[in-house]
């Protein structure tokens, strides 16, 4: 077994909507602990960047159905346009990631495409170990992106709409975890 801590992982949603609809939406990091509960549970931002949003960085607090959490740096590295756009990651990960966008029909087909490695000491050593449930514990996430992101176009397409609620996090202790401080290590 690999004793590597890194991953690479191709994520695919479909949702119903359009492209100006999945950029709005992942465009607003600071709405992610509300739409996306289930994995991002803070978000502080850090910096605006270019007028494109080249630069725009923010601050995470994730976790997934495992009981650990994540802190790590979101940059935002590529200008979001029609058919994507790309990040970069630091902290307990680090990795790069590209949203793709590609209009079918009334849907739109989201493809991520996720190269980190984990960063955190216990994360890192037990890799080689482990790396079957960090893998499920990734594509847990991502399933629970995928029907949060459809119900949060719902949601905005609608707004008097009754649409329930996003899935909530595995570990409702873990939201209970004090804010940072103004910044968080690297």
């Amino acid at each position: 077994m690999s004793r590597d801590p890194s991953y690479h992982f191709v994520s695919t949603w479909r949702v119903a909507g359009t492209v100006a609809e999945v950029r709005a939406v992942l465009s607003d990091s600071e709405s992610l602990p509300r739409w996306w509960p289930a994995v991002y549970l803070d978000v502080v931002p850090v910096a605006d960047g270019d007028p494109d949003g080249v630069g725009r960085m923010v601050e995470l607090l994730t976790t997934g159905w495992l009981p650990y959490t994540l802190r790590w740096t979101l940059r935002i590295t590529e200008t979001m346009t029609d058919t994507g756009f790309a990040l970069a990651a630091s902290g307990d990960l680090i990795g790069a990631g590209r949203w793709m966008f590609t209009p079918d029909g009334p849907e739109v087909v989201i493809t991520y495409d996720w190269r980190v490695a984990a960063a955190k000491p216990l994360l890192a050593r037990s890799s080689w170990l482990l790396r079957p449930a960090f893998s499920a514990n990734h594509r847990w996430a991502m399933a629970r992106g995928e029907e949060s992101l459809a119900l949060e176009l719902r949601r905005r397409r609608d707004p008097a709409a009754t649409v329930p609620p996003p899935p909530a996090p595995t570990f409702r202790r873990l939201t209970r975890v004090p804010r940072p401080g103004p910044s968080l290590p690297a």
